[in-house]
């Protein structure tokens, strides 16, 4: 039987209509041997999206955009090389579908830093298809990029894991975040509401830091040991020299950097998955002197992680606060109430064009 060729998706054309969702055919990966095809059931809406369709990260590279790519849903088709899935397997792909798998860092779990890496969707393979993501009936992918979904995991609750759980699943690990360490969480929404859930089964102890005291009882509940917010005057004095390690998840262009690397140890680190639209107000050289503290980066996760990071959630019961499960079709209604900060954690999408 030949490959499937096609799929359809909501998608835009326009990022000054960003809400104005249509359905269109659109060609699927060429298939090769490696590829594994899969059926979509559930797609999270990650901040990513809207960062994309609203054009608040530039231009899209594509004339037409299906976004989307905390998806879940049953394999359809593997290759002929593709060993670890087979045909009606429940399984995941995330925010990334092509790297080079030859180079150092692809043969060192670093492949989300390959720099031939391809993104699922705004972004083309090499042979100049585009890449679409999960808002859509059908994907496919190397298999490198796909993951199994463990039983205890629900599809709905899975589906934001594979972006928003992964983004930092993979910081906390690679910073040491575990027994004996003081790790500090900035922002609690879509992301950080993961990020309190995995620190605390990684075994750390974990500090929270919001502008939002109406935060506090979820994230207490979720597993912090503290909850601290940041608009009162001097919040980071009893903390000082207190924290290994934070993790910001703020999705904002201005935070208390200063008052939080005050906090760090000698040699602490802030990473920052938040992406705003706009760089950070404020970011001063001399605000890392006084204790060799730093500022850096994280992109998603590698597959090993991301599998290490299923695992985890499924032995400690780890699930997403989702809002509300909306059927596809009303894409646009989520892409809205996340750009004005109308969801608490997260929206998931329902397939509805099938």
């Amino acid at each position: 039987m030949s490959p499937q060729t096609s799929a359809k998706g909501y998608g835009i054309s326009d990022t000054k209509n960003y809400t104005d969702f249509a359905v269109k055919d659109f060609p699927l990966k060429t298939a090769s041997a490696d590829d594994v095809t899969l059926s979509i059931d559930f797609c999270g809406v990650c901040g990513s999206d809207v960062h994309t369709v609203t054009g608040g990260w530039g231009p899209m590279s594509v004339p037409f955009c299906v976004p989307g790519h905390e998806i879940v849903g049953t394999v359809t088709e593997v290759g002929d090389d593709v060993k670890e899935f087979k045909v009606g397997q429940r399984v995941g792909v995330g925010a990334q579908v092509f790297s080079c798998l030859k180079c150092n860092r692809c043969k060192q779990d670093n492949e989300q830093y390959c720099p031939e890496q391809v993104d699922t969707y705004n972004s083309k393979f090499p042979d100049g298809v585009e890449s679409q993501g999960g808002y859509s009936t059908t994907i496919r992918t190397n298999q490198q990029f796909v993951f199994a979904i463990p039983d205890a995991l629900k599809s709905e609750d899975a589906a934001p894991m594979l972006c928003a759980g992964l983004t930092v699943y993979s910081p906390l690990v690679r910073n040491g975040a575990g027994p004996g360490k003081t790790v500090g969480i900035v922002g609690i929404g879509g992301l950080g509401h993961f990020a309190i859930q995995f620190a605390k089964a990684l075994g750390a102890h974990v500090i929270v830091f919001s502008h939002s005291p109406s935060k506090k009882e979820d994230s207490l509940s979720l597993g912090a040991d503290d909850f601290v917010s940041t608009d009162e005057d001097g919040f980071a004095d009893k903390y000082f020299d207190k924290i290994d390690y934070i993790l910001s998840a703020a999705d904002a262009e201005k935070i208390p950097l200063s008052d939080l690397l005050s906090t760090l140890k000698i040699d602490g680190k802030i990473t920052s998955v938040g992406l705003p639209d706009k760089p950070w107000e404020g970011l001063q050289p001399q605000a890392f002197a006084s204790n060799a503290s730093c500022v850096g980066g994280s992109h998603i996760g590698s597959k090993k992680e991301a599998n290490a990071m299923l695992k985890l959630a499924a032995e400690k019961g780890i699930k997403p606060i989702i809002d509300e499960i909306l059927p596809m079709s009303q894409a646009g209604k989520a892409i809205e109430a996340v750009k004005n900060n109308k969801v608490r954690y997260r929206f998931v999408l329902k397939q509805d064009l099938k």
